[in-house]
């Protein structure tokens, strides 16, 4: 990969900074060593958190492209960055729950971690002002998020990457709760890619047979160390043991 130069920042989030280069069509994303929870109201710093969350993104969106889903990660940049292709963001969130836990188990009234017969996607509008909240296909095409071509391939997409991503943590001795995946469109034309990150701050991730989680649901409700949770994730990615 050629010499990429960073240049100003653009976006200065909670989790990520996110650097325009020296070629218009690329940004650098920085992963910082900061994890927040409940809209940010819980925060806390975690040294080398942003180093795990980058090479953990990094292996799944390369899985991703492998399975011919387009995705906006070009390549690792250094420990805690790597390098995408600028895309203009849609604020729209697909949360894919292969298990029912959290706010949909109270939502739906079932037991913590139910197993459905099918897979649930739901669709979040991407804005903290009003809190992220719910959002239908009608609506979204309503307030001009996306087009319902474009959300029939958020939904196939969608549903692609978790068997992708499910099998992969299978094979990693990890069941893939739940996760969510964010769409950016590209300049040239404005079709839509995978963008953001898969990293254990988006998913779910629970071993398969004690079902000890590794996400920051350790952080959420104060479960165990949030850093050896996501190096578990990240050494059983690369076939090491934990």
């Amino acid at each position: 990969m050629n010499q990429i130069e960073k240049r100003e920042l653009l976006f200065d989030g909670n989790e990520k900074q996110i650097f325009a280069t020296d070629q218009p069509d690329k940004v650098i994303i920085h992963y910082k060593d900061v994890t927040t929870a409940y809209g940010g109201i819980k925060r806390a710093r975690f040294k080398g958190i942003g180093c795990l969350n980058n090479k953990i993104s990094a292996i799944l969106f390369t899985e991703l492209e492998k399975a011919g889903l387009e995705t906006h990660f070009l390549g690792l940049v250094g420990e805690r960055e790597q390098l995408c292709r600028r895309i203009a963001w849609v604020d729209l969130v697909a949360v894919c729950h292969n298990r029912v836990v959290g706010s949909l188990a109270h939502r739906l009234g079932v037991e913590e971690g139910y197993t459905p017969g099918n897979t649930i996607v739901d669709l979040r509008y991407n804005t903290d002002e009003l809190g992220n909240p719910l959002i239908n296909d009608d609506q979204a095409v309503a307030i001009g998020l996306v087009s319902y071509d474009e959300l029939k391939y958020i939904y196939a997409t969608v549903h692609k990457a978790n068997e992708v991503l499910t099998e992969l943590f299978r094979k990693a001795g990890i069941s893939l709760v739940d996760f969510k995946m964010e769409f950016g469109r590209v300049p040239e034309d404005g079709h839509l890619i995978i963008s953001d990150e898969l990293s254990p701050d988006r998913c779910r991730l629970w071993d398969l047979e004690t079902g000890e989680q590794f996400d920051k649901d350790r952080f959420r409700h104060d479960l165990g160390d949030i850093y050896q949770g996501y190096e578990i994730v990240l050494n059983r990615l690369e076939g090491k043991k934990d």
